[in-house]
Order: C-alpha cells, then structure tokens, then sequence
C-alpha cells in the first residue's frame, strides 16, 4: 500500500519503521513543525530523525488542515495515512485525501484513556493493565472504531517512561493487523468495534504544575502520580529544615506504606529520615500524608545529582517539614 505517515513523538517510530520494512511504500512523512521563534534548546524530534535517515519526503504544515496542505496531501494520491503521537487532529476532509482514510495508533485500551497523555493517566488512576488501539478515524478524538487491540500488565512500580516504549513495541503487530485489514475491506461492511460511548474517560496532557506532591493527598494516589510524571513534568516536594531553610527536592523514586510508627502522632507534612522493615532497612525519606505515608528512596534537590535518600539524610539531617502548597494541589479525576 502507498501510506503516507504522520506522526512526532518517539510512540510513532517503531510502528513507523516496520510499515517501511515490510514492503509498503511512503512517499511522504508529516511531522510538526518547530516552534516559532525556535526555542534555544531544541526539543527531541523523533519522527523526523527517522524519515530524514530513511531520505522520506517531510511536510511540516502548521496545520494539516490547512487547505493548502490538505492539496498537497491528495497529490500523493496515498491509500492511508497512518498517524500516531503527532499533535493535531485531521479534519473530515483531510481524512478523505487517503482512498481508505487514515489510522491512528493510540496509547490505551479505548475508549478509556482518549486524549494526549493515555500512559500517564493509565498509571495515575491505578490500572493493573495498559495496551494499545487502533482505529479508523474520524474527526473525533480517538473515537473511530477499533480495528485492532493489544494489551499487557503494568508492573507494579512501572513508570510512564518505562511503560510507554513497550506500548509502542505492542502496537507494531496491532499496527500492520489493522493495515491488513484495511487492505482487505469491501468498503461496505462494518469496519471494526464500536467504541462504547458510555466507557469513555479523558487523558489529558499534564501541567507543569501537576508535579506538586502535596502531602494533604493519599501517599498511594502520590506514588501513582509520581509513576504518570516520569520524565515529564517529574514530581517535586519542597521541605523545611530545623531553622527555617527550604529545600526544593526532585523526587527520583518513591513507595508509600499505611503508616510509621515514628510519625503516628505526627501532623501532615511532617518528614523524617527512616529505615526498618517496611522499607526493607533501607533509609527513606518518610512524609506523612492524608492518609497514608509517602517512602521517597532518591532526590535530587534543586541544582545537585540525583542522590540516594541516605546521602541526602546524611547531608541535611532527619527532621523535616513539607510545605503545604498554597493553593492546595487538587486531586486529578481518578474516575
């Protein structure tokens, strides 16, 4: 088939390649555009790097909407667009300048998790199970019929940085099943599953300031946080030593357990350094929360390595209190 792809992020370019491999023909690779004016650190550009290494024609539109852009997309005379992690959402008519329209390679077991951030929110509302979609689209966000599914486990402690590369591996079959089902289609028949309106939860992308581990929240719903942040926007927590200094703490790993008994009396926000059984004797930083107690193993604070919770206890002491954001972080929609 001739498949134009579009696509930016690094979620797109394992099925990207393997389209490639397997025979099929792009004529062209859409991606988007850098920012204006460009940023001085230039962001990752997956997608691009890889259509340049395969000498693939790249169209940068501002918007693949555009009537303009639109044309030029039908002068390619392609059977399907195939798009993943790329940003924009194709109109009705730039969906018919493919003969079979376009597939969309999405990050989660549809319809739950629609929207830019499905791994994340996967981890953050505590699923044991995470997988991949693909489906026909329509203008809709993420909300054409499936025409195939794969899913695996979520390991217990798995972060979103961790998750997300074996989820784009599992769309690679996903990907070419679907293709091959397009390839075959009457163009009369019912495509694919429907997808159950009443099933639907969002996924949108995160903030910056989402990173806020406020210990007046759940230590579990925390440590899921903790899991959606990686690498971005990470979870920070800022504390303040005996004598008044604050200390801004990147948190780099993090467990929660129900209680301690060194800080049952203690209010929230209360932190202490900690080793024994429930941490298996190994020293953590322990910040009592509402409920629950949050067991931060390694920090990097503001403009230092990334360090062991015992180097930083060792440094700084064992007596903390957390600042309690003012306002107070909102729980997310965990439903």
């Amino acid at each position: 088939m001739r498949i134009i792809v579009m696509g930016t992020g690094p979620f797109a370019v394992p099925a990207c390649r393997r389209i490639l491999a397997d025979g099929h023909d792009i004529p062209l690779c859409v991606t988007r555009p850098l920012p204006e004016p460009p940023p001085k650190k230039l962001p990752e550009r997956p997608v691009f790097d890889w259509a340049t290494s395969e000498s693939i024609e790249l169209f940068e539109p501002q918007s693949i909407n555009d009537p303009a852009a639109i044309e030029k997309l039908r002068g390619y005379e392609a059977d399907l667009f195939f798009v993943c992690d790329y940003g924009q959402i194709l109109s009705s008519e730039a969906l018919t300048a493919a003969r079979l329209g376009g597939v969309n390679l999405h990050g989660s077991l549809l319809p739950r998790h629609r929207g830019a951030a499905p791994v994340q929110w996967a981890l953050l509302r505590g699923d044991t199970a995470a997988g991949v979609t693909v489906i026909h689209m329509t203008p809709r966000l993420d909300a054409g019929p499936a025409l195939t599914m794969a899913s695996t486990l979520i390991e217990p402690h798995e972060t979103a940085e961790q998750l997300e590369p074996r989820l784009a591996d599992l769309g690679i079959a996903a990907t070419m099943d679907a293709i091959a089902a397009l390839d075959a289609w009457d163009g009369q028949s019912q495509l694919g599953q429907i997808q159950e309106a009443t099933e639907v939860t969002r996924a949108p992308r995160f903030a910056k300031h989402h990173g806020s581990l406020d210990p007046r929240l759940p230590a579990d719903y925390l440590v899921r946080l903790y899991r959606a942040c990686q690498p971005w926007p990470g979870t920070f927590v800022q504390l303040t030593k005996p004598g008044g200094k604050l200390l801004r703490l990147i948190v780099r790993g993090a467990t929660a357990c129900p209680s301690l008994p060194v800080l049952k009396e203690q209010e929230v926000g209360q932190a202490v350094g900690y080793s024994g059984p429930e941490t298996n004797d190994q020293p953590v930083l322990a910040i009592q929360c509402n409920p629950g107690v949050l067991l931060v193993n390694h920090i990097q604070p503001a403009g230092k390595r990334p360090m062991s919770a015992e180097e930083f206890i060792r440094g700084h002491g064992e007596t903390f209190c957390a600042e309690l954001p003012d306002p107070p972080a909102v729980q997310l929609d965990v439903q």
